[in-house]
């Protein structure tokens, strides 16, 4: 198996709800987006938004075990007061934060939010990796 991956989807419970946050709230643009599916593409990879219902059938597990054990997702920036600035767009969206940003023990400067379905999210700066020109992240 190639050290890569090509698409994370969340399992959300209403989708209009999330396309509504990631869209609109945050200023993603779906390259692909349907009543049953959207799809962001990002450097590398894609990040789709499908109903848990439907990616527990697609899967053929219960359908509360969608989003159970769900990793944290992340997103780094290029400095401190990017990662303030994206807490409190996400926030205006309609976000949960869950940890305002603060220093870390590895260096750097992060905090946490959860999407309207509870999806973690990351928010950091890192002085350890070099942040590509195309939003991709290289280790220094």
């Amino acid at each position: 198996m190639e050290q890569r991956v090509s698409l994370i989807t969340l399992g959300v419970a209403d989708l209009a709800r999330a396309r509504r946050f990631y869209e609109e709230g945050l200023g993603w643009q779906p390259g692909f987006a349907a009543d049953e599916v959207v799809f962001f593409p990002m450097p590398g990879m894609v990040f789709a938004l499908f109903p848990r219902n439907d990616l527990a059938a697609d899967a053929r597990i219960p359908t509360e075990k969608v989003g159970v054990g769900s990793p944290a997702l992340a997103q780094n920036l290029r400095s401190r007061e990017e990662v303030d600035a994206l807490l409190r767009e996400a926030a205006a969206a309609g976000a949960t934060i869950l940890k305002e940003a603060t220093d870390t023990a590895w260096g750097g400067y992060s905090g946490y939010f959860a999407d309207p379905d509870g999806h973690l999210w990351e928010i950091a700066w890192n002085p350890g990796w070099v942040l590509n020109a195309d939003g991709g992240v290289s280790l220094k």
